[in-house]
């Protein structure tokens, strides 16, 4: 199933910086890491703010959220998810 998932995140002021450069390097490397396995299909910067679009390419909802609540940043993210289906009109066969 595809999901397009869209994600701000709000990482607070007062939070060490060197926990900052750790949660970031962990959320560097699961984010990486769910790229290659091809369940993190597509990641766009939104342009102006710290947020991204993305698409996940997974079996279900349940997986869906077991990868969003892993992510290192998850505590200090808003989330909004939508899933998406395969327009009848649509001329690519390849992206379903």
């Amino acid at each position: 199933m595809l999901f397009h998932v869209f994600m701000d995140v709000k990482i607070p002021r007062d939070l060490p910086a060197e926990e900052t450069a750790q949660i970031l390097a962990r959320e560097k490397a699961y984010s990486q890491d769910l790229q290659s396995s091809g369940k993190w299909r597509h990641i766009w910067r939104v342009a102006g703010q710290y947020a991204n679009v993305s698409i996940f390419d997974v079996r279900d909802t349940a997986e869906l959220h077991e990868i969003l609540t892993g992510l290192p940043l998850f505590p200090f993210m808003d989330i909004k998810v939508t899933p998406l289906l395969r327009h009848p009109s649509a001329i690519r066969d390849d992206d379903s």
